[in-house]
């Protein structure tokens, strides 16, 4: 598939069949991840697969710890669990913006590119940001300097969606006076 059409047909996919995702559909979609730029190449993006049923039920707790039940979440056969490791960025002159900004980045980098190669894959996937990151942590047992960013819901697609819609060019597009 070329990458403008990929990135074209892209969509937030909350439906899944029952098919398993086998470990080489997950490798594509991690070897794509790690793809991604990094600044200084600290490569801070770190990945938790989860299949267990009732590791996916907490991972949906920690999706709607809001008012927002997500209950797609639990129907996925795998989630990916993305998080930065901000110990990378301890010992740099970065430190501070490292650990606050480029290691976010990364992750959110990684995860687009690990989402287009879902879609190109025939995989649906859905970025979930809103996570209460102390669930997350407490229940995958992450060492201290790793922060939980997002968690992917991944499956064979049940139905297909429609395009969203997207603010033309105009409105999201400045160009600098000379």
């Amino acid at each position: 598939m070329e990458i403008f059409e990929t990135i074209r047909q892209r969509r937030s996919i909350r439906s899944y069949t029952n098919e398993e995702v086998t470990e080489g559909e997950i490798n594509i979609l991690l070897e794509a991840a790690i793809r991604a730029p990094s600044a200084c190449n600290r490569q801070t993006w770190r990945f938790v697969i989860v299949r267990n049923p009732e590791t996916i039920e907490i991972l949906y707790k920690a999706a709607s710890y809001s008012t927002q039940h997500q209950t797609f979440v639990k129907k996925a056969p795998v989630i990916i669990v993305v998080c930065a490791d901000l110990r990378p960025y301890k010992r740099t002159p970065y430190r501070e913006r490292g650990e606050s900004l480029f290691a976010l980045q990364e992750t959110a980098a990684a995860i687009q590119n690990l989402l287009l190669a879902a879609c190109a894959s025939n995989l649906g996937a859905c970025w979930v940001g809103l996570i209460d990151e102390e669930i997350i942590k407490q229940t995958l047992k992450m060492p201290k300097g790793i922060r939980p960013v997002a968690i992917i819901p991944i499956g064979h697609t049940k139905s297909k969606t429609k395009p969203t819609s997207r603010k033309p060019l105009e409105d999201v597009v400045y160009f600098e006076s000379f």
